[in-house]
């Protein structure tokens, strides 16, 4: 396929575009492979030079289209020439709903004009080939294509665990995939338990995902793993070597918890159709609870519903209210919340290793182990931690980030696997660091370029299913990496939290009603004008940058200095 074939209209002038929050610019409009773009000449005196619009239009989620100003005339015939019948006075205005949120107008005067716009604009962010999108076109001059796919090795994560503990090892046995598809190569699991042994454990779990290691817990030596359901079915199959494994996590005498993030209901009706649950019977050391928490559709219309809500300026107040308790985005992120709070509580006060998983293993058991080590590891909180833990529990444990992030909030098209996980864990996330505003050392603005980057990307950090689909696509060799991207040191500047001071301690949140509030910084990106804030931001990091060189000054010499001075001593009593 060539993209020119989807492009009806490459060049239109005289278009004008409009936004929320943006002054109306008229220019030429421009079509590309992969991008739209607007820019308007320099006018006289008192005009703004060239403006650009520059969108992706992978990050196109609907295309709204609506003609007017009809009518026909002809113009005079020459001799011989044929009758000409012409549109007059036509125009019509696309509206494009972005997957970011984002809402953009463009007028185009003549009707062929504007259906070739929107049927171009519709034909190329619906091209669903990986490696027709644009990270394998990108090539920006200040990185290189190997930069940042290798920051985060899972050896190295390994090796803090090996220096604490010689009770796990990294094995290779899904080295060519075929153990477990959505696994990557290697994976952390029990040293006393065989890749012969794993490989039968795989047989018995949805989609060949064994339970493996996710997180250590240093202070007692508790684990976290994670794994999809167990293949039990009607007939209460059972697999030894499934429980040897799961056997093997845990001492004589020590319990374990199994977090299911389905209800019991689900679970029950699972195994009629083959999956199932652990049963007590024989995993005796195991206790089951169920933690439910909602995924796929019911999620990917919570987040429709929300957004419609935060559209309409005409709300009242009762009615705002309504909106948002109905669509019920904040019960998902109090439930995730709940979830992983649980997960930490087993691991760091009940010092009882857990086990979690859904159905899939894919989806709410990844937002779970992961929230849970951002409560418990004060090194998953720091910038780049955080890279690791979205490179490990998200990325290379197999969420289905092209399935899951194919369309956004807006789109018109049927839903088929669409559904917001990611974004429900970064909200989770922001809620944490509004409760704990010095223990994260990355900001809001993390968060935004992480949502953005999921949905439409330069980048092919988020290309892709899992790691099988990345080795067979070549993404690592063709594309550039998202971390190369955000770990420049210019670039990093505009995400970390000046306020953040390393805080060792497990951070518990509340998730009362009362502490939980709407992202506003998200929901209403678009919507009001956020120079305020980002004024606001700006003047913050500056003070904390002036009073850093004040702050370099040692305690000791500021305290010895104190207690040599009568009156300052007389104050400090006091």
């Amino acid at each position: 396929m060539e993209f020119s074939e989807l492009i009806k209209t490459a060049t239109v002038e005289s278009v004008l575009l409009a936004g929320t929050g943006l002054p109306p610019v008229r220019g030429t409009l421009c079509i590309t492979s992969h991008h739209l773009l607007l820019s308007s000449c320099p006018g006289g005196d008192g005009q703004p030079g060239t403006v650009e619009l520059w969108l992706l239009i992978r990050n196109v989620d609907a295309v709204e289209k609506r003609v007017q100003n009809l009518g026909w005339y002809q113009p005079p015939r020459t001799n011989g020439s044929p009758r000409d019948t012409r549109l007059a006075g036509s125009s019509g205005t696309i509206t494009l709903r972005c997957k970011d949120l984002k809402v953009l107008q463009l007028e185009i005067p003549g009707m062929e004009e504007c259906l070739n716009i929107a049927s171009s604009i519709e034909a190329l962010s619906s091209v669903d080939s990986v490696m027709m999108m644009y990270p394998f076109f990108y090539r920006p001059q200040d990185l290189r294509l190997e930069e940042g796919w290798h920051l985060f090795p899972l050896e190295q994560y390994f090796q803090k665990i090996a220096a604490q503990t010689s009770q796990w090892r990294l094995s290779d046995l899904n080295r060519d995939f075929t153990t477990c598809p959505t696994y990557p190569a290697g994976v952390i699991v029990p040293a006393a338990v065989s890749d012969d042994t794993l490989r039968r454990a795989a047989r018995f779990r949805q989609g060949g995902r064994f339970p493996v290691l996710s997180y250590y817990h240093p202070r007692n030596g508790t684990v976290m793993l994670r794994s999809s359901q167990p293949l039990t079915g009607p007939n209460r199959k059972r697999c030894p070597e499934d429980e040897v494994l799961l056997g093997t996590v845990l001492d004589e005498g020590e319990r374990g918890f199994i977090i299911d993030t389905r209800s019991a209901q689900a679970a029950k009706q699972a195994r009629m159709m083959g999956g199932g649950t652990e049963p007590k019977s024989s995993y005796p050391q195991w206790k089951r609870l169920h933690r439910p928490l909602e995924r796929g559709r019911p999620l990917q219309e919570s987040f429709i519903k929300l957004v419609e809500a935060c559209n309409d300026a005409s709300l009242s107040m009762d009615r705002w209210l309504s909106r948002l308790e109905s669509c019920r985005w904040l019960s998902h992120v109090k439930a995730a919340l709940s979830t992983a709070c649980l997960a930490a509580q087993c691991l760091d006060r009940e010092e009882a290793s857990v086990l979690v998983h859904g159905a899939e293993g894919t989806d709410t058991t990844l937002l779970v182990t992961a929230l849970a080590q951002v409560i418990l590891d004060p090194g998953c909180r720091t910038m780049v931690g955080f890279q690791g833990l979205l490179e490990r529990e998200w990325i290379e444990a197999g969420h289905p980030f092209h399935l899951r992030c194919a369309r956004s909030a807006y789109s018109h098209a049927r839903l088929k696997q669409e559904a917001p996980l990611f974004l429900l864990f970064l909200d989770c996330v922001w809620q944490l660091s509004r409760q704990f505003p010095f223990s994260l050392e990355f900001g809001e603005s993390l968060l935004l370029a992480l949502f953005d980057n999921a949905y439409a990307s330069d980048y092919g950090t988020f290309l892709c299913n899992n790691e099988k689909e990345r080795c067979l696509c070549k993404v690592k060799e063709n594309t550039h990496s998202l971390w190369a991207w955000l770990n420049q040191p210019e670039e990093k500047k505009k995400y970390l939290n000046p306020l953040y001071s390393h805080n060792p301690l497990v951070i518990w949140p509340s998730v009362e009603p009362q502490s939980l509030q709407l992202w506003q910084g998200l929901f209403f990106r678009w919507i009001r004008p956020s120079q305020y804030l980002d004024e606001a931001r700006a003047e913050m990091q500056r003070l904390v940058e002036a009073n850093e060189a004040p702050a370099k000054e040692s305690a000791g010499s500021r305290l010895s200095r104190s207690l040599s001075d009568p009156a300052a001593r007389m104050e400090n009593e006091r």
